[in-house]
């Protein structure tokens, strides 16, 4: 259950800030602190009673900051207009900040936990030796049906989506990079193509794919498969995890073709103004107990492998979101595929949504 926030909370938030406090309004002066940690995060993202019990155990007061795309919490940073202390960006993010020495080199004697991280996703192509970010949740994009409406294991693969039964029913996640990718995956090819001409063919295919479009949006997938609007759709594996505990008739499926691997974690911005606290938050982070409580209460997938340990059988079992080997084998990290081709994506991406109109 959310905890009730606060009187100051409310007047921050319309502010621009959610600020999170088991400590009372004389304490709101600490923001600007020496007390404090800025975190900048995605909305929905944490369990507030663990900020609340960071707050306990440290002393530390916690100013609260959400986006809703790494490409706003990237121009609000790049800017330097509020000193964060600790920020959650995506892969392709965190290459593009590392190459633009946005970012903190981590000290890994200053974290504690990190032997509880899984060593399968660590040390990945976006920052080797982990010596900028540190693992916070990771996941699988993928196709989510209702099995009331579409026979069970009848959609294993991307070209499903193209089926004529789903006219006008098919929801997608408004992502150039997931749209376009899959339509890659579809054909063979990697979601981090920069063949022009396997951009041009995919971009070909995904038009063929409009009359099956209901809607190309955010957050409102999960209103729409949750209430069974429609009945199939391409989003995250977490936001998945989100609509089946609301309804229990929706499948996940992981095309083996190939899909995208995610992963969201902590760094530390060089405009930061307290690195201390940003290392006590990501410890505290690490911390087992700590990884699984936060993991059942957001959905998503924790890299704690000492986490799995004490959470349920139900949920560490469940390949849909803790994928088998193999499975894992034909995932791909996003790439920063560098200014060029960001633009082509995007461009693909805008023609396929107007054309859709």
């Amino acid at each position: 259950m959310k905890r009730l926030v606060t009187l100051a909370a409310i007047i921050l938030a319309a502010c621009g800030v959610l600020y999170y406090s088991s400590n009372k309004l004389d304490q709101a002066q600490g923001i600007t602190g020496e007390n404090t940690l800025n975190l900048y995060n995605w909305g929905d993202y944490i369990d507030p009673e663990l900020i609340t019990k960071f707050e306990e155990e440290t002393g530390y007061v916690v100013s609260y900051e959400t986006f809703d795309s790494n490409e706003a919490m990237y121009t609000k940073i790049s800017q330097g207009g509020t000193a964060y202390d600790l920020a959650v960006p995506s892969e392709y993010m965190i290459e593009r900040m590392i190459e633009e020495d946005m970012l903190i080199e981590l000290d890994h004697s200053k974290i504690e936990g990190m032997e509880h991280l899984d060593p399968d996703l660590l040390d990945m192509a976006f920052d080797p030796g982990n010596q900028y970010s540190m693992p916070y949740f990771w996941g699988t994009l993928g196709i989510v049906y209702n099995i009331k409406f579409i026979e069970e294991g009848s959609i294993e693969h991307w070209d499903d989506l193209w089926k004529p039964e789903f006219q006008d029913n098919l929801m997608l996640i408004d992502g150039a990079r997931e749209v376009i990718g899959l339509s890659l995956n579809s054909l063979g090819y990697s979601v981090n193509s920069k063949n022009d001409a396997e951009l041009a063919e995919a971009a070909e295919k995904l038009d063929t794919l409009t009359p099956n479009v209901k809607a190309v949006v955010a957050d409102e997938i999960k209103m729409y498969m949750i209430q069974e609007e429609s009945s199939i759709a391409v989003t995250f594996s977490g936001e998945v995890a989100d609509m089946m505990w609301e309804n229990e008739d929706l499948q996940y499926v992981i095309p083996p073709e190939g899909s995208n691997l995610w992963f969201d974690n902590f760094v530390i911005p060089k405009t930061a103004q307290n690195t201390e606290a940003a290392y006590a938050f990501i410890s505290f982070m690490l911390d087992p107990e700590n990884a699984a409580q936060n993991a059942e209460y957001v959905g998503y997938s924790t890299p704690n492998l000492s986490a799995l340990d004490i959470m349920p059988a139900e949920i560490t079992e469940d390949e849909q979101f803790y994928p088998s080997k193999d499975t894992m084998e034909h995932l791909e990290v996003y790439e920063n595929l560098g200014q060029e081709y960001i633009g082509i994506y995007n461009d693909y991406f805008l023609k396929f949504k107007m054309h859709r109109n």
